[in-house]
C-alpha cells in the first residue's frame, strides 16, 4: 500500500496526537512534567497496560504502513513489550511508566525515517503480522500472569 503526500501527513499527525494522549497529555501542576493515560491506565491491575499496548500496537502498524524497515519496527515493539512489563509490576513500574515514554521514542522512530532522504526497503506483510501478533501474544500471556497474582493476593488478604 502506497501513500498520497496528503495522506501521509495525515497518517502522521494522527500518531502524534494518540502519542500525546499516551505521553504527554496531562501537565503536571508546578513542573514542566507532562504525562499520559498510558500511566494513569496503567494502575488498573491487569487490563491498563494490556490496553495501552493496543494503542501503542496501532503505532507500530502504521509505521509499517509509512515504510519504516524492519529494524526499525522491531526497535518499536522492544519499546512496547518493556513499557508493557515494567509497567505491569506494581508501584515501582507505575513510576518508571511516568518516565519511559514508550509511544514518543516510537514516534520519533516514526518521524526520523520520513525525515531521512535514504529510502528502507519496506517490510513484507507476513513479517508485519507475525510481529504484530507475538506482541498481542506477549501482552496477552502477560495480562493474564498479572490477573492470577492479583487475585492470588487478592485471595490472600481478605482469605476468600
Amino acid at each position: 500500500m502506497t501513500y498520497e503526500p496528503d495522506s501521509k501527513a495525515a497518517t502522521l499527525q494522527r500518531l502524534r496526537q494518540i502519542s500525546h494522549l499516551l505521553d504527554n497529555a496531562i501537565a503536571i501542576p508546578g513542573t514542566k512534567y507532562r504525562v499520559g493515560l498510558d500511566p494513569i491506565l496503567g494502575l488498573l491491575p491487569g487490563g491498563g497496560d494490556t490496553l495501552t499496548a493496543f494503542f501503542s500496537a496501532y503505532i507500530v502498524w502504521e509505521a509499517a504502513r509509512l515504510g519504516l524497515p524492519r529494524e526499525s519496527l522491531v526497535r518499536m515493539v522492544m519499546n512496547i513489550l518493556f513499557d508493557t512489563v515494567v509497567g505491569a509490576v506494581p508501584i515501582v513500574g507505575d513510576f518508571l511508566d511516568v518516565t519511559w515514554k514508550a509511544n514518543v521514542k516510537n514516534l520519533q522512530l516514526v518521524e526520523n525515517h520520513l525525515a531521512s532522504p535514504i529510502p528502507s526497503k519496506k517490510v513484507d506483510r507476513v513479517f508485519l503480522i507475525l510481529l504484530t501478533v507475538g506482541l498481542i501474544l506477549f501482552v496477552g500471556a502477560l495480562t493474564y500472569v498479572s490477573v492470577i497474582i492479583f487475585r492470588l493476593l487478592l485471595m490472600l488478604f481478605t482469605g476468600n
